[in-house]
């Protein structure tokens, strides 16, 4: 086993090799529910971010309507996104040269912080980008009062 990598081709396998370019993966042949060709879909990158006013998720998912999304919401401050495209019918007389375009059922959830208001959320979905949007409560600021000091 060779402790210096190989930068002039042939990729390592051995496991134990600290300078090996490929990756071992436990779960390689462990049978899962979804198959790589529809896992870009499942795995549905949202983006959250936080402005002074708002929490707002945003959602890309192309060739959806708003029929085919869920926005739900847990008692406990957490927001869940679901949804599924359906694969498209095949008719006898196709022929289908390439599939790439990803079908399948995805769900996401995340659980807000303590200062939103969860009764207030508002959902839209334009252009295949779904935001949801849910309002902060206003932080009061504490009163400093000044106090005397006698004596």
């Amino acid at each position: 086993m060779s402790m210096i990598p190989s930068f002039f081709g042939g990729q390592r396998s051995n496991i134990f090799d600290p300078f090996s370019v490929t990756v071992w993966d436990p779960f390689k042949d462990f049978p899962t529910q979804f198959s790589k060709e529809n896992s870009a879909f499942v795995n549905t990158r949202i983006d959250w971010k936080e402005t002074p006013e708002a929490h707002v998720l945003k959602a890309d998912l192309p060739g959806l309507n708003k029929e085919e999304v869920k926005v739900e919401v847990e008692d406990d401050r957490v927001v869940r996104i679901s949804g599924e495209r359906k694969i498209e019918k095949e008719d006898k007389n196709d022929t289908w040269h390439r599939v790439e375009r990803s079908s399948g059922k995805f769900v996401r959830s995340f659980r807000l912080p303590e200062n939103v208001k969860m009764d207030q959320i508002k959902a839209a979905m334009e252009n295949g980008v779904l935001t949801v949007t849910v309002p902060k409560v206003e932080v009061k600021k504490s009163d400093v009062k000044a106090i005397e000091i006698s004596g």
